[in-house]
């Protein structure tokens, strides 16, 4: 595992799922940890679990659909730490499921507001902390719904191709200037949000049609996506910038 001793790493939707898993992974490295989120109460429990291990971690509210919340987010982080050396822009939300032309409009904007606006909001404001220090690593949370679609899902799926974009045109901008940006594409991870969605072992046979797309013919874990967050935010992946790496289980073979 490489080592995050003193660095800054902040994570938006840190108080479960992939997100809590990339938390506890970062702090056993050694990493403070900016645990951001719009659930107080889990929120600060997870920093409160961060902090025992080692290293001071915090937690801050965000609602990342907010360009005010960010920037708050960020200034606090840099209050507190003096720094940002990796920003992990995970927060998200799975959304309604209904075919295109029935998919409601409130529905739709709900999402993209935060699923892109909110991970550009991101990635904005940690772009330009990272510019003044002249370094820093920005992961955005795609998936692989982000390279193909999905029926009943238009407004994730169009979020995640836009997020992919995001990230390809600011690794260009902002490569000669030290920072590396890049993209993981999980396949099916059993988190809350597909529970949300009715994809869990109460609902056996959605469950399993699901995990059948996959080669490995099962759902992901949080813990399965922190290895490629920690080796992209490494200085181990120094050449990597402008990719979406897909940790999928096989779903993209097909």
């Amino acid at each position: 595992m490489p080592s995050f001793e003193n660095q800054v790493v902040l994570i938006t939707g840190a108080s479960s799922g992939i997100g809590r898993a990339a938390a506890e992974a970062f702090a056993k490295a050694g990493a403070h940890v900016v645990v951001a989120d719009v659930s107080a109460e889990e929120g600060e429990a997870v920093a409160r679990q961060l902090s025992a291990l080692g290293p001071k971690s915090v937690f801050i509210a965000c609602d990342v659909a907010s360009s005010a919340s960010v920037q708050n987010l960020i200034h606090q982080t840099l209050d507190t730490f003096g720094r940002l050396d990796v920003a992990i822009n995970n927060a998200g939300i799975g959304g309604a499921s209904a075919f295109s032309a029935d998919y409601p409009d409130e529905e739709w904007q709900r999402v993209i507001n935060i699923n892109l606006s909110g991970a550009w909001y991101c990635q904005k404001y940690e772009l330009q902390a990272m510019v003044a220090a002249g370094r820093g690593s920005i992961i955005n949370m795609a998936s692989i719904l982000g390279k193909v679609g999905f029926a009943g899902a238009s407004a994730y799926v169009a979020a995640k191709h836009g997020l992919i974009g995001l990230t390809e045109t600011a690794a260009l901008e902002y490569g000669p200037q030290g920072i590396r940006i890049n993209a993981v594409c999980p396949g099916f991870i059993a988190t809350p949000m597909l529970t949300k969605a009715g994809i869990d072992e109460a609902h056996k046979d959605l469950q399993d049609a699901i995990a059948a797309k996959h080669a490995m013919q099962r759902l992901g874990k949080p813990e399965e996506i922190t290895g490629a967050l920690l080796w992209l935010a490494s200085d181990e992946a120094s050449f990597v910038t402008g990719q979406a790496i897909v940790v999928d289980g096989g779903y993209l073979a097909q």
